[in-house]
C-alpha cells in the first residue's frame, strides 16, 4: 500500500489531471445537461442532470463518469500532447526534460517489458530468498519501506497534530492488499464474493510468478491469513475520523514497551532516522499485535508475504499478464470496470506522479491565465466575509466561541495555482534500464524527502497537490485551503460567466473548503493548526447535536437495493458541502443588485443552484457504488446534489419547492450549522 497522509486532505473529490490550452467551449449553464421531464422539487438531480446522464454514459475503462470527469479526460490529452514533445525527441542529460522522457518511454515500451519478465523484480525477490530469521525480516521491511512498499506497517512524516510548527514522523496500521479492513471481515454475501475473488486473485498472480498450482494456492491462503490477522485489529474507517484516537505520541521506549518483539532502534536507523525523537503512533493496538505476530507466524510464511507485497505494490510495471490480473480483481471485481485504461494514460499518470510539480511548472507556463489567479483571489475574499457574517449571526454558538471561530477563519492562509517554489528534481534518477527500475528509485527519491523533514520546522509553502491536479483541499494542520491551476476552469470556474453561475461552483468549493477548517474534524483545530479545544462544552453539544441531523439524514438514502448511504463516515464532506452553499449563496447576495434578468429563462439563484447541481453529475457503476459507500468520506454525486439543498430554504424559494415535495424539509428537520 502506498504511503498516505491519514491527516492532511479534505478534499473536494478524488484528483485527475487536467489543463487548459484553449478555453473549452463550455456554457456556464448548457440547457443540454437538463431533463424537464424530471420536477425540481421532486427530483434536483435529475432535473439538472438528466440530459448530461443520458449524452455521458460511462466509458468501459472507468468505474465513474461525472462532469469533471469530461474535463479531466480534455486535459490529459493536452498533457499528453505536453510529454510527448518532450519524449520524443532527445534531451540533455540530467535535465528535467530527459527524466520526464525517459520515465515516459521506459513505461510505454511494452516490448522491453514483456522481454524482461521478472527480471526487474527478481532482486527484491532475491533479498527475499535470503531471510533467515525474524530479524533479517524486519531489516528487508526497513528497507522495502524506503522504496516505498509497505509490508506490515506505513510510515511518514507531517506536523505534529499538537505542534504544528515541526514535523514527526507517524507510524500507521497497512499491510492489506484489499483497500479496506471491512472487506475481510464483512459477512454479507458481496463481501464473501470478493473474498473468494481476491483468493482466486492472489493463487493467479503466484502462478504468474511461476508458482505451481498448488504451491500458489497455499501460497494465497497464507497471505490472506495473515492480512486477516492485521485487519481483525485494524481500526475503521470511522474510527479514523477522530484525530484524538489516532494521535498517540511515543518515544522509542514506549514503542518498544508495546510492541517488544521488534527492534525499533534498529528500524529507524535502517530508513534514515538516527534519532527519530517523539513520534506518533496512530493504532497502538495494531502495533502490538504485529509484534505478536511476528512471533507467532514462521519465517517462510512471512516470505510468502514479502513476495506478495511486492508483486501487488509493482504489478502495474510488470509484464502484461500481470496489469491484466491486477485489473480484473481491482477493476472489474471491485468497481465493475469493463476494460482497463488505456496504457498511455497510466503511464503518464505514474510519470506524473514522480516528477509532479516538473510537470506542474511547465502546465502553468502554458496553460495557467494570470487573471484566473486574481478572481479567485477576489472570490476567496468574498467568501470569507461571507463565512464571517454567518459565524456572527449563528444563534446556537455563544459569543466566546464565535470570537474564536473568527480568529481562525481570519488566520486561514490561502493558496491558488502553483506554489511560490518547486521542487528540486536534481538528485532523481532516471534512466532507459526499466520501467520498474525508474519507479523504485522515483519511490526512494520522495521518501528521502519525506523522512528528511522529520523532527524539522514545517514548510509553510510546500503544496500537497500538482497545479495540474483537479482537486482542492483543506489542510487542518496548517489551517489552508489550496486550490491548483486545474479546477480553475468550467464546470467549476467559468473566466467569462455570470456571478450567479460562478458562485454556485467555484464559490461552493471555496466555501466547502473553507467550512472543512470547522467541520466535525477541522474544528478541533486551533486557528495554528493545533489539536486543541476551543470550544465550550455547551457549544460542542450543540454542534454535534446539529450535525447528528445531518447524519441521519445521509443514512436515510438508499444507494442500491437495500444498502444505505454511511452518514457518519462522509459527515465531514457533507458539512463542508452545506455550509459551503450557505456561504456562496450569501456571498452571490453581496455582489447582485437584485436587478439582474433571467438568462435562459433562470433567474440568478436558480442559475446558482443549477450550477452546483452539475459539478455533481455522474454516472456510476453498481459495483463502484457499493465501493465507494464503504471506502469514500464523499457522498456519492447524486446525494451531494439532493442532501444539502433539501435543508436550504433559498433553493426551496428559488424552485418553487412546497411541503410535500421530495427536495423540502421542515423547518424543524433541517441541518442548520454553519
Amino acid at each position: 500500500m502506498r504511503n498516505l497522509n491519514r491527516f492532511l486532505l479534505a478534499s473536494l473529490l478524488l484528483g485527475s489531471l487536467s489543463c487548459k490550452q484553449e478555453p473549452p467551449k463550455s456554457k456556464a449553464i448548457d440547457l443540454a445537461d437538463l431533463d424537464k421531464t424530471y420536477s425540481p422539487a421532486a427530483d434536483f438531480d435529475n432535473y439538472a442532470n438528466g440530459g448530461w446522464k443520458k449524452r455521458f454514459p460511462i466509458p468501459d475503462d472507468k468505474s465513474r463518469f461525472g462532469s469533471f470527469d469530461v474535463l479531466a479526460d480534455t486535459g490529459e490529452v493536452q498533457v499528453q500532447k505536453l510529454i510527448n514533445e518532450i519524449a520524443s525527441s532527445k534531451q540533455q542529460p540530467g535535465t528535467v526534460a530527459q527524466k520526464i522522457a525517459d520515465f515516459y518511454n521506459t513505461g510505454m515500451d511494452t516490448a522491453k517489458i514483456e522481454a524482461a519478465g521478472l527480471a526487474p523484480v527478481q532482486p527484491l525477490f532475491d533479498q527475499i530468498n535470503a531471510i533467515a530469521s525474524k530479524q533479517d525480516l524486519m531489516n528487508l521491511v526497513a528497507d522495502f519501506q524506503t522504496k516505498g512498499i509497505y509490508p506490515m506497517f506505513s510510515i511518514f512524516s507531517d506536523a505534529d497534530q499538537k505542534n504544528s510548527e515541526m514535523v514527526v514522523a507517524y507510524l500507521y496500521q497497512g499491510g492489506l492488499g484489499m483497500p479496506d479492513r471491512d472487506y475481510y471481515m464483512k459477512d454479507d454475501q458481496r463481501s464473501k464474493e470478493i473474498q473468494a475473488a481476491y483468493l482466486v486473485h492472489l493463487q493467479k498472480m503466484f502462478a504468474l510468478a511461476g508458482s505451481d498450482e498448488a504451491t500458489a494456492k497455499s501460497q494465497a491462503s497464507t497471505v490472506y491469513n495473515i492480512e486477516k490477522q492485521m485487519a481483525a485489529v485494524s481500526m475503521t474507517r470511522l474510527e479514523q475520523r477522530d484525530p484524538h484516537k489516532i494521535y498517540n505520541k511515543m518515544d522509542l521506549a514506549g514503542i518498544q514497551k508495546i510492541s517488544p518483539e521488534i527492534d525499533w532502534t534498529k528500524h529507524f536507523l535502517s530508513i534514515g532516522l538516527q534519532n527519530p525523537g517523539e513520534f506518533i503512533v496512530g493504532q497502538p493496538a495494531f502495533m502490538t499485535e504485529l509484534g505478536k505476530m511476528l512471533q507467532a507466524i514462521s519465517v517462510d510464511d512471512w516470505k510468502v508475504y514479502m513476495k506478495w507485497q511486492v508483486i501487488n505494490s509493482l504489478d502495474s510495471y510488470l509484464p502484461k499478464a500481470f496489469v491484466d490480473q491486477a485489473f480484473d480483481f481491482f477493476g472489474k471485481t471491485l468497481s465493475g470496470q469493463k476494460a482497463d485504461r488505456p496504457r498511455w494514460k497510466k503511464v503518464q499518470g505514474a510519470t506524473d506522479h514522480a516528477l509532479s510539480e516538473a510537470i506542474g511548472q511547465m502546465y502553468v507556463q502554458k496553460y495557467f491565465p494570470a487573471e484566473a489567479k486574481q478572481r479567485m483571489l477576489d472570490l476567496v475574499g468574498n467568501l470569507k466575509i461571507s463565512l464571517g457574517e454567518r459565524i456572527k449571526q449563528l444563534a446556537w454558538m455563544s459569543d466566546e466561541t464565535k470570537a474564536k471561530a473568527q480568529d481562525k477563519l481570519a488566520a486561514i492562509n490561502v493558496k491558488i495555482g502553483y506554489p511560490d517554489k518547486w521542487r528540486d528534481y536534481s538528485a532523481l534518477e532516471v534512466s532507459t534500464d526499466s520501467y520498474v527500475a525508474n519507479i523504485l528509485r522515483a519511490r526512494n527519491f520522495d521518501f528521502k524527502h519525506m523522512i528528511g523533514k522529520v523532527n524539522k520546522p514545517v514548510d509553510r509553502a510546500e503544496w500537497m497537490m500538482p497545479p495540474q491536479m483537479v482537486n482542492a483541499y483543506y489542510n487542518p494542520s496548517m489551517n489552508e485551503i489550496v486550490f491548483p491551476a486545474a479546477i480553475l476552469q468550467p464546470p467549476f470556474f467559468f473566466m467569462h460567466g455570470d456571478d450567479a453561475v460562478n458562485y454556485g461552483a467555484i464559490g461552493v468549493v471555496i466555501g466547502h473548503e473553507m467550512t472543512h477548517g470547522f467541520d466535525d474534524q477541522g474544528r478541533q483545530y486551533d486557528k495554528v493548526g493545533n489539536l486543541a479545544d476551543w470550544w465550550t462544552a455547551e457549544d460542542s453539544k450543540l454542534f454535534n447535536e446539529r450535525t447528528k441531523i445531518l447524519v441521519d439524514q445521509y443514512n436515510q438514502f438508499t444507494v442500491i437495493d437495500s444498502m444505505k448511504a454511511d452518514g457518519a463516515l462522509s459527515l465531514g464532506e457533507n458539512i463542508a458541502d452545506l455550509g459551503g452553499l450557505n456561504i456562496a449563496y450569501n456571498a452571490l447576495k453581496k455582489v447582485t443588485t437584485g436587478n439582474e434578468k433571467p438568462i435562459d429563462g433562470f433567474t440568478p439563484d436558480q442559475r446558482f443552484f443549477l450550477a452546483y447541481a452539475h459539478l455533481w453529475a455522474q454516472n456510476i457503476r453498481d459495483e463502484e457504488i457499493i465501493r465507494r459507500t464503504k471506502e469514500d468520506v464523499h457522498s456519492l454525486g447524486r446525494f451531494r446534489v439532493l442532501g444539502p439543498l433539501r435543508n436550504m430554504p433559498e433553493f426551496h424559494k428559488a424552485f418553487d419547492v412546497k411541503e410535500g415535495d421530495y427536495m423540502y424539509l421542515k423547518e424543524a428537520d433541517r441541518a442548520v450549522i454553519w
